[in-house]
């Protein structure tokens, strides 16, 4: 695999983002399962710094994970 292609699918994984399934039930990255164990830790490493400056820079201190749970959870 390219370094490109590498690095797109950790930016998938660490994504917020996740797809749901026409139940409305919330899928897995498809990206995830695409790397490597070294990859998935990259990715875990990547996410933790991540969420960790998203909850930093917000007023109410979540991050972009923290905000998506807190719609699901809000929009039920």
């Amino acid at each position: 695999m390219k370094p490109a292609d590498r690095q797109v699918l950790i930016e998938r994984v660490v994504s917020a983002h996740r797809a749901l399934d026409p139940l409305e039930r919330l899928k897995s990255e498809p990206a995830f399962h695409d790397l490597d164990e070294a990859g998935r830790r990259e990715a875990y490493e990547l996410a933790l710094t991540t969420r960790r400056l998203e909850a930093a820079l917000d007023e109410a201190g979540l991050s972009s994970t923290g905000w998506a749970v807190l719609k699901r959870i809000t929009e039920r």
